[in-house]
């Protein structure tokens, strides 16, 4: 009989298709960073904080943040579910991770939208 086991998404299908679109979040956010300091000649404070006051980076740096965020949930799981074999030792560490991505979550958005 098969245990069922809880996953970041709703089986592995969803897990692998948010790592993929998570994945390709991230690509596209080094992309758009990537790009700034390719066509900013000289890049200062004043410059990075009025790149990162356009709303439109803002959004994309939050999306980005979010991808990130999936992304690290669902490989937790996965490493923690092959390597530790004690069930409440596990959703220990599981809810420990989810709490300081919460965390992350929110100092991120306080941090972006603070500019």
């Amino acid at each position: 009989m098969v245990n069922v086991v809880s996953s970041a998404g709703r089986n592995g299908v969803h897990d692998f298709i948010l790592l993929r679109a998570s994945a390709i979040v991230l690509v596209l956010y080094t992309l758009l960073i990537a790009g700034f300091f390719v066509i900013t000649p000289t890049v200062t404070f004043d410059v990075w904080q009025g790149f990162f006051a356009c709303n439109l980076v803002k959004v994309a740096t939050i999306i980005a943040l979010l991808a990130l965020l999936v992304h690290a949930k669902i490989g937790v799981w996965q490493v923690l579910s092959d390597y530790v074999k004690p069930a409440f030792l596990r959703g220990s560490l599981q809810v420990i991770f989810s709490v300081i991505l919460l965390a992350y979550l929110v100092f991120g958005s306080l941090t972006v939208w603070g500019v």
